[in-house]
């Protein structure tokens, strides 16, 4: 069914099916129905959620790149895919839009099952360089025509990758490549760093928008695409060079440079793109559009102009939620500024993302103790260890996924050096409804490999209290403390503790003993009440440091007939099977089974249903013990055949 807010036949949106639509629309028309879009983009996306502010902001700059494109011959690859709602909606998608995020309904990325016309599934920053650069040049390889358009925001070229790219994509003057950067001054918050400084010096600049008249008049001028323009927009003829330095920064690197173009004139776009296309080589067209356009409570909110948003009033902004028990992150943003300010030492790290991560109240009690380092994370991780070795105590809060992206550093740069450093880890787990790319699922299994580090995860907000209060004092190691994005649950007080373990349920002759790991210490709890239903005891144990494997455990394992470890994790490599390794060493055998989330890429949807999906569920884990258990009683009861 289409959505309801979708415009009635009288207007213009419903008759575009298909990116070759645009084409035939006059530069009126194209003004209305960008009017359209964003209309239908802030009704739409304040029902579902999901990236408003930086796709009102590309309205115009999608439609012109995709009639100039050809899509999907001429692939349009787009960095984060923060920017592609309004190209799903080009490409035939609108009328699925009341189902963004949802189970089922449209990815709030590209997504190649939805359309032929996305060519990356990705969602993280600072790579669709690289993807186009590939494309590009199997198109020469191939012997193909057509050219290739990224498109990549001023804050994903904060990232080295992206600059590694450029630097590659400089050096063949034949890769038909056009690379389209959307500057809006701004990544989730203001961009930071010199690619930053430089832009803002052209976004400020008082001769600014007279240059732009005056290449708008001159188009005005000019029938189709001729020199002239070219030379206008080159920047050639009225001096651009010596005025506007981001100019001078790319020709340097040996990359063509069009530009500023206002990113909101559809015609200015489309003139440049075609410009830029038929050049022949690898050109930068650099256009200047406004996050959150249209849409006054967007522009207005000087966080994060809407970067990503909840169900929200689609005409003040203002959230729809009930509010209710904080966030993970709410415990952690309080928390790390009362230790830092007790402890000088204590230095926060951001890349990109003061406000999702909570490190904003750290940054306006401290301003000079937080570090921006842009969408950089591997530039993170090192910059943290040389603090570290400089007398301070990094804590580095960063979403579980991305961290991925440094893995290399926190080995060799932090673990080797043996440096003190904090990873705090937003996002952990199953995240449901940014998709496959966002789940954090990975973290547990790829820092079991690092040595010397510690590991929490903690159950509630009394344990991540506690784990941050440690971390801060460890300075001979990385430590690492993982959380999920959902509300913190209620305490779960230990009712004993061995060994440093927490014994969160102890009932009468245990034989199961289930660790839960996390916030998923509650699940164990669920899955333990129904085993006590059937009789069968039970011992629940959280060990809150994951890493290293606590000996308690050891010992706890011995003394039970079945251990089932739970953990918001990937299976495959992480707590679960660490323990079972450390079992075997010290040869026990008590059989143990690992519930973790299945080693697979998981399709967008809530939380409760991804997990219900791959059976991280009260009732499986049960159901196992409990024929584990029966098994093992049919044994016991069986006559031995040994005479």
């Amino acid at each position: 069914m289409p959505s309801a807010s979708v415009p009635d036949q009288s207007s213009l949106l419903p008759t575009i099916r298909r990116p070759s639509d645009l084409r035939s629309l006059s530069q009126d028309q194209l003004r209305r129905l960008s009017s359209e879009i964003r209309s239908f983009l802030i009704e739409e996306v304040s029902r579902t959620g999901g990236h408003l502010g930086p796709n009102l902001g590309v309205v115009e700059l999608t439609l012109a790149a995709h009639r100039v494109f050809d899509s999907p011959a001429e692939p349009i690859v787009f960095d984060t895919g923060h920017q592609g709602y309004v190209h799903k909606i080009v490409t035939g998608r609108a009328d699925r839009f009341h189902t963004l995020k949802q189970r089922g309904g449209l990815s709030g990325y590209p997504s190649r099952a939805e359309s032929e016309h996305d060519w990356v599934e990705n969602s993280h920053a600072s790579t669709s360089l690289s993807y186009a650069a590939g494309l590009a040049k199997a198109k020469l390889v191939r012997g193909e025509r057509g050219s290739v358009l990224a498109v990549i925001g001023d804050g994903a070229l904060t990232g080295g990758m992206a600059w590694e790219a450029l630097n590659n994509i400089a050096a063949d003057d034949k890769l038909p490549l056009v690379i389209l950067v959307n500057d809006n001054g701004r990544s989730y918050t203001p961009t930071v760093g010199g690619l930053a400084v430089h832009l803002a010096g052209l976004r400020t600049n008082p001769r600014y928008e007279q240059i732009l008249e005056v290449i708008r008049r001159n188009l005005v001028r000019v029938p189709g695409v001729g020199g002239t323009a070219y030379d206008l927009l080159h920047g050639i003829k009225i001096g651009l060079k010596d005025v506007l330095a981001p100019q001078g920064m790319f020709s340097d690197l040996g990359l063509k440079y069009v530009g500023p173009i206002d990113g909101h004139d559809v015609a200015a776009v489309e003139t440049a793109l075609q410009q830029a296309k038929q050049f022949g080589g690898p050109v930068l067209v650099h256009c200047l559009t406004q996050k959150g356009r249209g849409f006054p409570a967007a522009e207005n909110n000087e966080e994060d102009q809407f970067h990503q948003v909840g169900r929200i009033d689609s005409t003040t902004g203002e959230p729809l939620s009930t509010g209710g028990p904080d966030s993970w992150t709410d415990v952690f943003s309080r928390e790390i500024v009362k230790l830092a300010a007790t402890d000088p030492r204590i230095v926060g790290i951001t890349a990109a993302m003061l406000y999702p991560t909570g490190l904003h109240r750290f940054a306006k009690t401290f301003p000079d103790r937080v570090f921006d380092v842009g969408i950089a994370e591997q530039h993170a991780v090192t910059s943290a260890a040389g603090l570290a070795m400089g007398g301070l105590h990094p804590v580095f809060a960063v979403y579980s996924t991305f961290l991925n992206r440094a893995f290399d550093q926190v080995l060799l740069d932090v673990a080797l050096h043996r440096c003190g450093v904090t990873f705090v880890l937003d996002r952990s787990g199953v995240t449901g409804t940014d998709g496959p790319s966002h789940n954090g699922m990975w973290d547990m299994s790829i820092l079991q490999v690092v040595p010397g580090l510690q590991l929490a995860a903690p159950r509630d907000a009394t344990r991540l209290r506690e784990a941050l209060a440690h971390a801060v004092t460890v300075d001979d190691a990385p430590t690492v403390i993982r959380y999920s994005k959902e509300k913190v649950p209620a305490d779960l007080p230990a009712v004993d503790q061995v060994g440093g373990v927490d014994i969160l349920r102890r009932t009468e002759s245990p034989r199961v003993l289930i660790i839960g790991y996390g916030d998923f210490a509650g699940l164990a709890l669920k899955a333990a009440d129904l085993l006590a239903a059937q009789g069968i005891g039970v011992t629940v144990a959280d060990p809150v440091w994951a890493l290293p494997v606590n000996p308690a455990l050891i010992d706890l394992a011995r003394d039970h007939e079945l251990v089932i470890t739970v953990e918001d994790n990937g299976v495959v490599g992480g707590c679960g099977s660490r323990l079972a390794q450390e079992l075997r060493q010290r040869d026990v055998y008590t059989p143990l089974r690992e519930f973790g989330v299945e080693q697979r890429f998981l399709d967008h949807g809530s939380r409760a249903e991804v997990l219900e999906e791959v059976g991280l569920t009260p009732q499986r884990i049960a159901r196992f013990a409990v024929e584990a258990i029966a098994r093992a009683d049919q044994n016991a009861a069986q006559p031995s055949n040994i005479h």
